[in-house]
Protein backbone atom coordinates (compact mmCIF):
# COMPACT_ATOMS: atom_id res chain seq x y z
CA UNK A 1 0.00 0.00 0.00
CA UNK A 2 1.36 3.41 -0.81
CA UNK A 3 2.06 5.29 1.84
CA UNK A 4 0.53 9.00 2.34
CA UNK A 5 3.62 10.64 2.85
CA UNK A 6 4.62 9.51 -0.59
CA UNK A 7 1.42 10.44 -2.50
CA UNK A 8 2.31 14.30 -1.23
CA UNK A 9 5.30 13.97 -2.11
CA UNK A 10 4.24 13.41 -5.82
CA UNK A 11 1.18 15.11 -5.72
CA UNK A 12 2.80 18.49 -6.84
CA UNK A 13 4.24 16.87 -9.55
CA UNK A 14 1.22 14.85 -10.44
CA UNK A 15 -0.71 18.36 -10.72
CA UNK A 16 1.94 20.58 -12.12
CA UNK A 17 4.17 18.70 -14.87
CA UNK A 18 6.09 22.31 -14.88
CA UNK A 19 6.60 22.80 -11.23
CA UNK A 20 9.96 23.41 -9.92
CA UNK A 21 12.92 20.75 -9.80
CA UNK A 22 13.18 21.05 -6.61
CA UNK A 23 10.15 18.89 -6.05
CA UNK A 24 11.80 15.97 -7.05
CA UNK A 25 13.59 15.47 -4.31
CA UNK A 26 11.07 15.07 -1.66
CA UNK A 27 10.76 11.37 -1.36
CA UNK A 28 13.49 10.09 0.97
CA UNK A 29 16.09 8.10 -0.54
CA UNK A 30 16.74 11.13 -2.92
CA UNK A 31 18.79 13.78 -2.77
CA UNK A 32 18.13 16.43 -0.41
CA UNK A 33 18.31 19.81 -0.53
CA UNK A 34 21.71 20.95 0.96
CA UNK A 35 22.06 25.30 0.44
CA UNK A 36 19.68 27.75 1.88
CA UNK A 37 18.96 28.67 -2.01
CA UNK A 38 17.94 24.74 -2.29
CA UNK A 39 15.47 25.34 0.80
CA UNK A 40 14.31 28.63 -0.04
CA UNK A 41 13.68 27.62 -3.63
CA UNK A 42 11.42 24.79 -2.19
CA UNK A 43 9.56 27.38 -0.09
CA UNK A 44 8.65 29.75 -2.60
CA UNK A 45 6.81 27.53 -4.93
CA UNK A 46 3.79 28.65 -5.50
CA UNK A 47 1.72 26.14 -6.74
CA UNK A 48 3.17 23.90 -4.09
CA UNK A 49 3.36 25.72 -1.09
CA UNK A 50 1.20 28.86 -1.28
CA UNK A 51 -2.10 27.57 -3.28
CA UNK A 52 -4.94 25.72 -1.28
CA UNK A 53 -8.31 25.48 -2.99
CA UNK A 54 -11.50 24.78 -1.23
CA UNK A 55 -14.39 24.29 -3.75
CA UNK A 56 -17.23 22.92 -1.46
CA UNK A 57 -16.57 25.42 1.19
CA UNK A 58 -17.35 27.91 -1.09
CA UNK A 59 -20.11 25.66 -3.49
CA UNK A 60 -21.85 24.77 0.14
CA UNK A 61 -22.56 28.53 1.43
CA UNK A 62 -23.56 29.22 -2.25
CA UNK A 63 -20.90 31.79 -2.66
CA UNK A 64 -20.50 31.33 -5.88
CA UNK A 65 -22.32 30.60 -9.30
CA UNK A 66 -22.66 27.10 -9.99
CA UNK A 67 -23.55 26.49 -13.71
CA UNK A 68 -26.39 23.61 -14.28
CA UNK A 69 -24.18 21.69 -16.15
CA UNK A 70 -21.51 22.04 -13.83
CA UNK A 71 -23.65 20.34 -11.27
CA UNK A 72 -25.30 17.72 -13.79
CA UNK A 73 -21.36 17.04 -13.93
CA UNK A 74 -19.99 16.96 -10.93
CA UNK A 75 -22.63 15.24 -8.31
CA UNK A 76 -20.70 16.04 -5.23
CA UNK A 77 -21.22 19.71 -6.28
CA UNK A 78 -24.71 19.28 -6.52
CA UNK A 79 -25.27 17.96 -3.29
CA UNK A 80 -23.60 20.57 -1.46
CA UNK A 81 -24.99 23.31 -3.61
CA UNK A 82 -28.53 22.15 -3.56
CA UNK A 83 -28.27 21.09 -0.10
CA UNK A 84 -28.80 17.28 -0.47
CA UNK A 85 -29.07 15.77 2.73
CA UNK A 86 -30.07 12.21 2.33
CA UNK A 87 -27.04 11.61 -0.03
CA UNK A 88 -23.93 9.99 0.57
CA UNK A 89 -20.75 12.79 -0.04
CA UNK A 90 -18.72 10.02 0.61
CA UNK A 91 -19.14 7.93 -2.50
CA UNK A 92 -18.54 10.69 -4.73
CA UNK A 93 -15.64 12.89 -3.17
CA UNK A 94 -13.01 11.74 -5.73
CA UNK A 95 -14.32 14.91 -7.07
CA UNK A 96 -13.07 16.99 -4.38
CA UNK A 97 -9.41 16.07 -3.71
CA UNK A 98 -8.10 19.21 -3.93
CA UNK A 99 -8.07 20.65 -0.91
CA UNK A 100 -6.78 17.65 0.86
CA UNK A 101 -3.28 17.13 -1.21
CA UNK A 102 -2.99 20.74 -1.71
CA UNK A 103 -2.82 21.34 2.06
CA UNK A 104 -0.72 18.38 2.64
CA UNK A 105 1.63 18.98 -0.21
CA UNK A 106 2.33 22.32 1.44
CA UNK A 107 2.72 20.72 5.13
CA UNK A 108 5.35 18.18 3.27
CA UNK A 109 7.48 20.71 2.24
CA UNK A 110 7.07 22.55 5.31
CA UNK A 111 8.37 19.30 7.04
CA UNK A 112 11.17 19.00 5.24
CA UNK A 113 12.29 22.14 5.74
CA UNK A 114 12.01 21.70 9.31
CA UNK A 115 13.35 18.54 9.02
CA UNK A 116 16.80 19.38 7.37
CA UNK A 117 16.78 22.71 7.96
CA UNK A 118 19.38 22.74 10.41
CA UNK A 119 21.95 20.86 8.81
CA UNK A 120 21.54 23.48 5.87
CA UNK A 121 24.34 24.99 4.74
CA UNK A 122 25.94 28.61 2.94
CA UNK A 123 23.59 30.33 5.17
CA UNK A 124 23.57 32.98 7.98
CA UNK A 125 22.05 31.57 11.05
CA UNK A 126 19.55 34.32 10.79
CA UNK A 127 18.94 33.35 7.38
CA UNK A 128 18.37 29.69 8.45
CA UNK A 129 16.21 30.72 11.50
CA UNK A 130 14.05 33.01 9.32
CA UNK A 131 13.35 30.08 6.88
CA UNK A 132 12.49 27.38 9.22
CA UNK A 133 10.31 29.84 11.06
CA UNK A 134 8.48 30.40 7.93
CA UNK A 135 8.02 27.03 7.18
CA UNK A 136 6.39 27.27 10.71
CA UNK A 137 3.88 29.71 9.80
CA UNK A 138 2.79 28.46 6.33
CA UNK A 139 2.31 24.68 7.99
CA UNK A 140 0.37 26.33 10.91
CA UNK A 141 -2.35 27.88 8.09
CA UNK A 142 -2.38 25.17 6.35
CA UNK A 143 -3.66 23.16 9.50
CA UNK A 144 -6.08 25.69 9.68
CA UNK A 145 -7.65 24.79 6.45
CA UNK A 146 -7.59 21.46 7.05
CA UNK A 147 -9.33 21.73 10.35
CA UNK A 148 -12.27 23.75 9.17
CA UNK A 149 -13.00 22.48 6.38
CA UNK A 150 -12.75 18.25 7.49
CA UNK A 151 -13.55 18.80 10.87
CA UNK A 152 -16.03 19.87 13.18
CA UNK A 153 -15.90 24.15 14.97
CA UNK A 154 -13.87 24.37 17.84
CA UNK A 155 -16.10 23.79 21.08
CA UNK A 156 -13.89 24.24 24.17
CA UNK A 157 -16.45 21.07 25.64
CA UNK A 158 -16.03 18.89 22.83
CA UNK A 159 -12.83 19.81 21.08
CA UNK A 160 -11.10 17.64 23.17
CA UNK A 161 -12.99 14.61 22.25
CA UNK A 162 -13.84 14.78 18.25
CA UNK A 163 -11.51 14.24 16.07
CA UNK A 164 -9.63 16.12 13.65
CA UNK A 165 -7.28 15.68 10.94
CA UNK A 166 -4.24 13.83 10.56
CA UNK A 167 -0.82 15.24 11.76
CA UNK A 168 2.29 14.84 9.77
CA UNK A 169 5.35 16.36 11.21
CA UNK A 170 7.87 14.67 8.81
CA UNK A 171 8.03 14.52 4.78
CA UNK A 172 9.36 10.68 4.89
CA UNK A 173 8.18 7.76 3.33
CA UNK A 174 6.45 5.47 5.72
CA UNK A 175 6.69 8.61 8.01
CA UNK A 176 3.42 8.16 11.10
CA UNK A 177 0.56 10.00 11.07
CA UNK A 178 -1.72 10.60 13.61
CA UNK A 179 -5.39 12.25 13.11
CA UNK A 180 -5.50 13.99 16.59
CA UNK A 181 -8.24 15.95 18.57
CA UNK A 182 -9.61 19.77 17.52
CA UNK A 183 -8.18 20.33 20.88
CA UNK A 184 -4.50 19.29 19.66
CA UNK A 185 -4.60 20.71 16.38
CA UNK A 186 -5.50 24.40 17.21
CA UNK A 187 -2.57 23.68 20.07
CA UNK A 188 -0.40 22.53 17.35
CA UNK A 189 -0.85 25.53 15.21
CA UNK A 190 -0.46 28.02 18.08
CA UNK A 191 2.68 26.62 19.15
CA UNK A 192 4.10 26.54 15.72
CA UNK A 193 3.29 30.51 15.40
CA UNK A 194 4.83 31.08 18.81
CA UNK A 195 7.80 29.18 18.45
CA UNK A 196 8.58 31.31 14.91
CA UNK A 197 7.42 34.75 16.10
CA UNK A 198 10.99 35.33 18.08
CA UNK A 199 12.79 34.27 14.62
CA UNK A 200 10.42 35.73 11.78
CA UNK A 201 11.25 39.20 10.65
CA UNK A 202 9.40 42.10 10.74
CA UNK A 203 8.39 42.09 7.10
CA UNK A 204 8.86 38.74 5.12
CA UNK A 205 11.53 37.79 2.15
CA UNK A 206 8.41 38.48 -0.11
CA UNK A 207 4.99 38.12 0.26
CA UNK A 208 5.16 34.59 0.03
CA UNK A 209 6.95 34.91 3.30
CA UNK A 210 4.67 35.33 6.14
CA UNK A 211 6.84 38.25 8.64
CA UNK A 212 5.58 38.77 12.08
CA UNK A 213 2.65 40.34 11.24
CA UNK A 214 1.45 37.98 8.99
CA UNK A 215 1.80 35.87 12.35
CA UNK A 216 -0.03 37.88 14.57
CA UNK A 217 -2.64 37.93 11.79
CA UNK A 218 -2.90 34.25 12.10
CA UNK A 219 -3.11 33.95 15.67
CA UNK A 220 -5.92 36.79 15.80
CA UNK A 221 -7.66 34.22 13.35
CA UNK A 222 -7.40 30.88 15.27
CA UNK A 223 -8.06 33.11 18.99
CA UNK A 224 -11.60 34.04 17.18
CA UNK A 225 -12.58 30.61 15.57
CA UNK A 226 -11.96 29.15 19.44
CA UNK A 227 -13.92 31.97 20.87
CA UNK A 228 -10.92 33.77 23.04
CA UNK A 229 -11.66 37.21 22.33
CA UNK A 230 -9.84 38.62 24.83
CA UNK A 231 -6.31 36.85 23.25
CA UNK A 232 -7.70 37.28 19.31
CA UNK A 233 -8.19 41.40 20.23
CA UNK A 234 -4.66 41.03 21.17
CA UNK A 235 -2.96 39.60 18.52
CA UNK A 236 -5.28 42.06 16.06
CA UNK A 237 -3.70 44.85 17.66
CA UNK A 238 -0.53 43.20 17.06
CA UNK A 239 -0.94 42.49 13.44
CA UNK A 240 -1.97 46.37 12.43
CA UNK A 241 0.86 47.60 14.26
CA UNK A 242 2.76 46.28 11.56
CA UNK A 243 0.51 46.75 8.46
CA UNK A 244 -2.87 48.75 9.18
CA UNK A 245 -3.06 50.03 5.43
CA UNK A 246 -6.47 49.69 3.65
CA UNK A 247 -6.92 49.96 -0.46
CA UNK A 248 -9.01 52.59 -1.67
CA UNK A 249 -11.70 50.93 -3.69
CA UNK A 250 -13.58 54.43 -4.22
CA UNK A 251 -10.65 55.80 -5.63
CA UNK A 252 -10.26 52.72 -8.05
CA UNK A 253 -14.16 52.71 -8.84
CA UNK A 254 -13.53 56.94 -9.86
CA UNK A 255 -10.45 55.87 -11.97
CA UNK A 256 -12.21 53.23 -13.72
CA UNK A 257 -15.74 54.08 -13.69
CA UNK A 258 -17.14 54.24 -17.81
CA UNK A 259 -15.79 51.12 -17.91
CA UNK A 260 -17.26 49.41 -14.55
CA UNK A 261 -20.12 51.46 -15.39
CA UNK A 262 -20.74 50.31 -19.17
CA UNK A 263 -23.16 47.70 -18.89
CA UNK A 264 -22.36 45.49 -21.72
CA UNK A 265 -18.40 45.99 -21.29
CA UNK A 266 -17.10 42.90 -19.93
CA UNK A 267 -13.29 43.35 -20.66
CA UNK A 268 -11.07 42.46 -18.15
CA UNK A 269 -9.23 44.57 -15.92
CA UNK A 270 -6.03 43.96 -13.83
CA UNK A 271 -7.31 43.20 -10.17
CA UNK A 272 -5.29 45.06 -7.56
CA UNK A 273 -5.74 42.24 -5.25
CA UNK A 274 -2.09 40.78 -6.27
CA UNK A 275 1.02 40.35 -4.34
CA UNK A 276 1.43 44.08 -4.28
CA UNK A 277 -1.67 44.66 -2.44
CA UNK A 278 -1.40 47.28 0.50
CA UNK A 279 -3.68 44.82 2.55
CA UNK A 280 -1.12 42.15 2.22
CA UNK A 281 0.27 40.21 5.24
CA UNK A 282 0.92 36.98 3.14
CA UNK A 283 -0.38 35.63 -0.16
CA UNK A 284 -1.78 32.33 -1.12
CA UNK A 285 -3.54 31.56 -3.93
CA UNK A 286 -6.47 29.80 -3.81
CA UNK A 287 -7.88 28.28 -7.09
CA UNK A 288 -5.18 28.72 -9.69
CA UNK A 289 -1.85 30.57 -9.42
CA UNK A 290 -2.25 31.44 -12.78
CA UNK A 291 -2.03 35.32 -14.12
CA UNK A 292 -5.32 34.86 -16.75
CA UNK A 293 -7.60 33.71 -14.10
CA UNK A 294 -10.88 35.56 -13.61
CA UNK A 295 -12.89 35.23 -10.50
CA UNK A 296 -15.66 32.95 -9.64
CA UNK A 297 -19.12 34.42 -10.45
CA UNK A 298 -21.62 35.03 -7.74
CA UNK A 299 -25.51 34.67 -8.21
CA UNK A 300 -27.62 37.18 -8.27
CA UNK A 301 -29.42 36.59 -5.11
CA UNK A 302 -25.43 36.09 -3.01
CA UNK A 303 -24.30 39.37 -4.97
CA UNK A 304 -27.91 41.10 -4.02
CA UNK A 305 -25.85 40.66 -0.26
CA UNK A 306 -23.44 43.23 -0.82
CA UNK A 307 -24.15 46.79 0.52
CA UNK A 308 -25.20 49.22 -1.85
CA UNK A 309 -22.70 51.48 -3.40
CA UNK A 310 -19.72 48.61 -2.64
CA UNK A 311 -17.23 49.71 -4.94
CA UNK A 312 -15.34 46.92 -4.54
CA UNK A 313 -18.08 44.80 -5.28
CA UNK A 314 -19.02 47.28 -8.36
CA UNK A 315 -15.28 46.84 -9.57
CA UNK A 316 -14.86 42.85 -9.64
CA UNK A 317 -18.40 41.82 -10.76
CA UNK A 318 -21.24 42.93 -13.59
CA UNK A 319 -24.40 41.00 -14.30
CA UNK A 320 -24.58 39.86 -17.16
CA UNK A 321 -26.83 36.52 -19.13
CA UNK A 322 -25.45 33.74 -20.70
CA UNK A 323 -28.74 31.69 -22.12
CA UNK A 324 -30.51 30.39 -20.09
CA UNK A 325 -28.30 31.84 -17.42
CA UNK A 326 -28.15 34.79 -15.54
CA UNK A 327 -25.25 35.60 -13.11
CA UNK A 328 -22.85 38.33 -11.83
CA UNK A 329 -19.21 37.71 -13.82
CA UNK A 330 -15.90 38.33 -13.32
CA UNK A 331 -14.83 41.81 -14.33
CA UNK A 332 -10.87 41.25 -12.97
CA UNK A 333 -8.21 38.78 -14.68
CA UNK A 334 -4.88 38.50 -12.60
CA UNK A 335 -3.88 37.07 -9.26
CA UNK A 336 -6.27 36.86 -6.09
CA UNK A 337 -4.64 36.73 -2.44
CA UNK A 338 -7.38 34.21 -1.68
CA UNK A 339 -6.17 32.32 0.39
CA UNK A 340 -3.61 34.43 2.38
CA UNK A 341 -3.89 36.71 5.12
CA UNK A 342 -5.10 40.63 4.79
CA UNK A 343 -5.66 43.73 7.28
CA UNK A 344 -9.15 43.91 6.16
CA UNK A 345 -9.95 40.15 8.02
CA UNK A 346 -7.73 41.77 11.04
CA UNK A 347 -9.94 44.77 11.34
CA UNK A 348 -13.27 42.75 11.48
CA UNK A 349 -11.79 40.14 13.68
CA UNK A 350 -10.80 43.50 15.95
CA UNK A 351 -14.29 44.49 15.90
CA UNK A 352 -15.96 41.58 16.61
CA UNK A 353 -13.62 41.53 19.77
CA UNK A 354 -14.81 44.61 21.11
CA UNK A 355 -18.51 43.80 20.67
CA UNK A 356 -18.11 40.86 22.32
CA UNK A 357 -16.53 42.92 24.71
CA UNK A 358 -19.12 45.32 24.69
CA UNK A 359 -16.97 48.38 23.34
CA UNK A 360 -19.78 48.53 20.78
CA UNK A 361 -18.21 52.49 19.39
CA UNK A 362 -14.93 50.59 19.16
CA UNK A 363 -16.23 48.10 17.44
CA UNK A 364 -18.50 50.31 15.02
CA UNK A 365 -15.52 52.84 14.26
CA UNK A 366 -13.50 49.90 12.93
CA UNK A 367 -16.34 48.88 10.65
CA UNK A 368 -16.80 52.37 9.22
CA UNK A 369 -13.39 52.99 8.77
CA UNK A 370 -13.41 49.91 6.43
CA UNK A 371 -16.43 51.30 4.92
CA UNK A 372 -15.18 54.26 3.93
CA UNK A 373 -12.95 53.00 1.84
CA UNK A 374 -15.31 50.95 0.23
CA UNK A 375 -18.74 52.43 -0.13
CA UNK A 376 -19.07 55.80 -2.66
CA UNK A 377 -19.94 58.41 -0.45
CA UNK A 378 -23.47 59.14 -2.11
CA UNK A 379 -23.95 56.05 -0.61
CA UNK A 380 -22.27 56.49 2.48
CA UNK A 381 -23.27 57.06 6.26
CA UNK A 382 -22.25 55.56 9.42
CA UNK A 383 -23.60 52.33 10.74
CA UNK A 384 -24.31 52.06 14.54
CA UNK A 385 -25.64 49.25 16.77
CA UNK A 386 -27.61 49.14 19.02
CA UNK A 387 -25.89 46.32 21.46
CA UNK A 388 -23.33 43.44 20.85
CA UNK A 389 -24.99 41.30 19.13
CA UNK A 390 -26.45 43.90 16.62
CA UNK A 391 -22.75 45.11 16.17
CA UNK A 392 -21.54 41.08 14.89
CA UNK A 393 -24.39 40.86 12.63
CA UNK A 394 -23.73 44.15 10.89
CA UNK A 395 -19.71 43.16 11.04
CA UNK A 396 -20.14 39.62 9.88
CA UNK A 397 -21.99 41.11 6.56
CA UNK A 398 -19.24 43.21 6.08
CA UNK A 399 -16.78 40.20 6.87
CA UNK A 400 -18.74 37.25 4.35
CA UNK A 401 -18.78 40.01 1.67
CA UNK A 402 -14.91 40.98 2.20
CA UNK A 403 -13.67 38.07 2.76
CA UNK A 404 -15.58 36.08 -0.19
CA UNK A 405 -13.79 32.61 -1.65
CA UNK A 406 -11.99 32.13 0.98
CA UNK A 407 -11.76 29.79 4.03
CA UNK A 408 -12.88 32.41 6.83
CA UNK A 409 -16.22 32.76 5.61
CA UNK A 410 -17.12 29.18 5.98
CA UNK A 411 -14.97 28.93 8.83
CA UNK A 412 -17.33 31.84 10.29
CA UNK A 413 -20.83 29.87 9.66
CA UNK A 414 -19.56 27.35 11.38
CA UNK A 415 -18.11 28.72 14.54
CA UNK A 416 -21.61 31.46 14.77
CA UNK A 417 -23.93 28.46 14.06
CA UNK A 418 -23.11 27.18 17.56
CA UNK A 419 -25.08 30.48 19.16
CA UNK A 420 -28.61 31.01 18.93
CA UNK A 421 -28.13 34.75 18.48
CA UNK A 422 -25.85 34.40 14.87
CA UNK A 423 -27.09 30.53 13.90
CA UNK A 424 -27.53 31.16 10.08
CA UNK A 425 -30.32 29.04 8.30
CA UNK A 426 -29.85 29.35 4.40
CA UNK A 427 -32.55 29.08 1.98
CA UNK A 428 -33.06 29.65 -1.66
CA UNK A 429 -35.49 28.48 -4.44
CA UNK A 430 -35.14 25.50 -6.80
CA UNK A 431 -38.07 24.85 -9.07
CA UNK A 432 -40.76 26.62 -7.37
CA UNK A 433 -39.56 24.56 -4.16
CA UNK A 434 -37.83 26.28 -0.90
CA UNK A 435 -34.82 24.10 0.02
CA UNK A 436 -32.70 24.98 3.32
CA UNK A 437 -29.48 24.38 5.06
CA UNK A 438 -29.61 24.24 9.01
CA UNK A 439 -26.66 25.47 11.22
CA UNK A 440 -26.96 22.12 12.56
CA UNK A 441 -26.89 20.60 9.06
CA UNK A 442 -23.77 17.03 8.64
CA UNK A 443 -22.95 19.19 5.19
CA UNK A 444 -20.82 21.65 7.29
CA UNK A 445 -18.32 18.95 7.77
CA UNK A 446 -16.56 17.81 4.66
CA UNK A 447 -15.96 14.16 4.20
CA UNK A 448 -12.05 13.21 3.62
CA UNK A 449 -11.21 12.43 0.48
CA UNK A 450 -11.51 8.60 -0.69
CA UNK A 451 -7.73 8.39 -1.50
CA UNK A 452 -6.73 9.38 1.61
CA UNK A 453 -9.56 6.77 3.59
CA UNK A 454 -8.44 3.82 1.33
CA UNK A 455 -4.87 4.66 1.51
CA UNK A 456 -3.85 6.31 4.81
CA UNK A 457 0.30 5.71 5.06
CA UNK A 458 1.39 4.61 8.49
CA UNK A 459 -1.08 5.52 10.65
CA UNK A 460 -5.45 5.72 10.36
CA UNK A 461 -8.06 8.15 9.31
CA UNK A 462 -11.66 7.95 10.50
CA UNK A 463 -14.50 10.56 8.66
CA UNK A 464 -15.64 13.16 11.15
CA UNK A 465 -19.12 12.88 9.32
CA UNK A 466 -20.98 9.92 7.78
CA UNK A 467 -22.18 11.35 4.71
Amino acid sequence: MKKIIYLLAIIPVLFFASCNKYLDILPKGKKIPQTYADFEALLRDEATVHQVPIPQAIILPNDRFVSPSNLNYYKLWDINYNWKEQEDRKIYNNSDESTYYYAYSSISVCNLILEHGPAMTETTLQQRDQLMATAKVLRAISYFTLANYYAADYDPKTAGQLLSVPWIESADIGAPSKQVTIAEIYDYMIKDIKDALPNLPTTGLTILHPGKGAAYALLARIYLQMDNYPVALENSEKALGYNDKLYDWTAYYNANKSQIEEPANYALKKTPMDFAYVENYYFRHGQSPNYTATELSLQVERAAGFEKGDSKFASRWKLRTVVPNTYYTSTMTGFYNTQGLTTVEVYLIAAECQARQGNIQKAMDLVNKVRKTRILPANYSDLTAQNATDAIKKIQRLKQNELIHSITPFADYKRLNKESAFATTLSKTIDGKTVQLSPTSHLWIMPFPLGATENPGNGSIKQNVEK
